[in-house]
């Protein structure tokens, strides 16, 4: 057993995560030996040349290792991303697991939190076209996860050129792994603002009856501020409502980012299809009826969110102050936009682009 994970999973049942998280997520269209090698194939060439794209366009150093596909099954996606869930817990199932409290907890209860975080996953795992993994172990800080059977099922439906749709996927995964490379303090960053939001996780029931007190005034008080972050921001305490909001304005600065770069480089390269890959997507993600509706429950509903509000960003900065401009972002995390920033670009500008 790996000791680094020892305390997540006593507090997850990982066996569990992983049989739910299959059942839901299927195996999706059949392929052929032939059809996999060659998207194998596509991806081993399409992602390196991506990298030179995006990395010329960005001005961000990709780093000494050179980008690599790993081209996946839905179950093979589905433990990749297990496996970075225990290392994130870690941390937090240690603090649980002190606690006197909840010293003795139950098979049941593992199991239940094994069940919901394989449920999420297996929703996921057949919505998920690529993916950088932020968590990955140092070794594989340079391998994208490209999914291929959601692939091919978005291909076949929309009747896109496979190699051209592979080549602009792999812009936008590209995109997040030079924005990690390039800028070596983020992965830090980004780590210890998820590591400080789970510190602030509270135990005590007592505690958390009282925010949901503190919920309930809120609510009938009118205030607002919760508005468009979601519900659970009610249940926070104030440090973990600072933090939330620094992640959804990081995650949107990076979404967003990821999502312009896509899209201008693909036209710079004048890649055949783009103009109906981004209108098909756009549509993808904002599907309407039950499927939005469970979307907006598990907080799904945030992401595309921040793609939207973090794209706006980033296309309105470079068009008041440039590349160079924007990238002062990068410089240092101060620079970083705040959730009210990445609303009102103008005010970042003023805060930072527009300085020398």
């Amino acid at each position: 057993m790996d000791t680094m994970t020892l305390a997540a999973q006593r507090l997850v049942d990982w066996r569990t995560a992983e049989v739910v998280g299959a059942r839901v997520a299927g195996t999706g269209p059949p392929l052929t030996a032939v059809e996999r090698a060659r998207i194998a194939e596509d991806f081993a060439e399409v992602v390196p040349e991506a990298e030179r794209m995006v990395a010329s366009f960005t001005e961000l150093l990709p780093g000494e290792r050179q980008a690599r596909a790993w081209v996946m099954t839905r179950q093979e996606w589905l433990r990749a991303n297990i496996r970075a869930f225990e290392r994130v817990l870690e941390p937090f199932a240690r603090k649980v697991l002190e606690d006197r409290r909840e010293s003795g907890l139950a098979e049941i209860r593992r199991k239940t939190l094994g069940a919901q975080i394989g449920g999420l996953l297996g929703y996921l795992g057949h919505k998920v076209l690529g993916q950088y993994d932020l968590f990955a172990p140092p070794d594989d800080e340079g391998v994208l996860y490209f999914v291929e059977p959601n692939l091919v099922a978005v291909e076949r439906r929309n009747g896109f050129p496979p190699r051209e749709f592979r080549l602009w996927v792999s812009l936008h995964e590209v995109s997040h792994r030079v924005q990690f490379a390039g800028v070596p303090w983020l992965r830090g960053h980004v780590s210890g603002l998820v590591d400080s939001y789970l510190s602030n996780v509270e135990l005590d029931p007592k505690r958390l009856l009282e925010s949901l007190r503190r919920a309930a005034r809120e609510v009938r008080s009118g205030e607002s501020e919760w508005r468009g972050v979601g519900w659970i921001f009610l249940l926070m305490t104030p440090e973990q409502r600072d933090t939330f909001r620094r992640m959804q304005a990081v995650m949107s600065l990076l979404e967003g980012h990821g999502n312009f770069v896509m899209d201008a480089v693909a036209t710079k390269h004048r890649i055949p299809g783009v103009a109906t890959f981004r209108k098909r997507m756009h549509e993808r993600r904002h599907r309407v009826g039950v499927e939005k509706a469970f979307q907006k429950a598990i907080g799904f509903d945030s992401k595309v969110r921040q793609y939207d509000v973090g794209e706006r960003f980033v296309a309105e900065v470079v068009d008041r102050v440039g590349m160079d401009g924007f990238n002062r972002v990068w410089e240092r995390a101060a620079n970083l936009p705040t959730l009210e920033e990445v609303g009102r670009p103008e005010a970042w500008v003023a805060r930072v682009g527009a300085s020398s």
